[in-house]
């Protein structure tokens, strides 16, 4: 059932085990330089329960849209890139929301895994269950997507708590497995000095965070909003300029041994 636009429970387990060989997805882009270590092929499923107010690709929540791709064939393909991907590259998983197809992704990335292929799994963190963490184990690198550190505020930009985001972090951690964070720096929105540091502040303990990357905030996907007839509601809101970047990652490297403007 999708109750206020959104996905309840029974919803997610309904996505998870559908067409349980094959991925509901929404593209896939050869030859990416932004989604991981090296050149990767990226597989962006379809699906997504956030309602982030700046996402550039709203095409791709609809939990319903897409078109099903058998693993074999995705295997297949990265397979002919690999030559390309040489010793840092693979496959990264974006979307939507990949965790809504997590049974799924976790044969694909087993599949992966024994053509000896890196995997990249590129999250929000929306929820986190044994079918998750068994897809986080099988998984090189999650690169997790952190919208706002304070609650409150990552409601207002994306509709949803950010409590299961923190609690895949933590599950992570727990593993000794690497993982990168992303962060979206949206003016007026997620650029708070003092959130910033309460960010740093809960991460900078964490050994395994080999990266953090600020997203700088873009208006690319107004023009797909619009197509949707979908009101984009930051339509005022300009880029950070290099003067806003800089003093950001500044911030996050008093708690972050890597700081990147992607």
């Amino acid at each position: 059932m999708i109750k206020d636009g959104l996905l309840v429970p029974q919803d997610v387990k309904h996505l998870n085990a559908e067409a349980s060989q094959e991925l509901r997805i929404h593209s896939i882009e050869s030859f990416g330089t932004h989604d991981g270590p090296g050149i990767r092929m990226v597989v962006f499923v379809q699906g997504c329960q956030f309602r982030c107010l700046y996402c550039a690709n709203p095409d791709t929540m609809d939990v319903k849209g897409g078109h099903f791709v058998e693993i074999e064939e995705l295997v297949n393909r990265a397979v002919k890139q690999k030559p390309y991907f040489r010793k840092n590259g693979g496959v990264t998983v974006s979307g939507g929301e990949p965790l809504l197809q997590r049974s799924v992704l976790k044969k694909f990335f087993n599949r992966l895994h024994e053509e000896d292929i890196h995997t990249v799994l590129d999250s929000n963190g929306r929820l986190i269950d044994q079918q998750a963490k068994e897809l986080l184990d099988v998984t090189d690198l999650l690169m997790l997507d952190v919208k706002h550190f304070n609650n409150a505020w990552h409601k207002k930009l994306t509709g949803l708590s950010n409590t299961n985001t923190f609690k895949v972090a933590e599950y992570r951690e727990s593993t000794g497995k690497p993982m990168w964070l992303r962060y979206v720096l949206v003016p007026g929105w997620s650029d708070q000095e003092e959130h910033l540091h309460e960010l740093g502040k809960y991460f900078k303990d964490y050994r395994h965070i080999e990266r953090l990357e600020i997203l700088p905030y873009h208006r690319l996907g107004v023009h797909k909003w619009e197509a949707l007839g979908m009101e984009y509601k930051l339509k005022n809101v300009a880029p950070p300029d290099a003067q806003k970047l800089e003093d950001v990652a500044l911030i996050f490297k008093n708690y972050f041994k890597d700081v990147r403007v992607n």
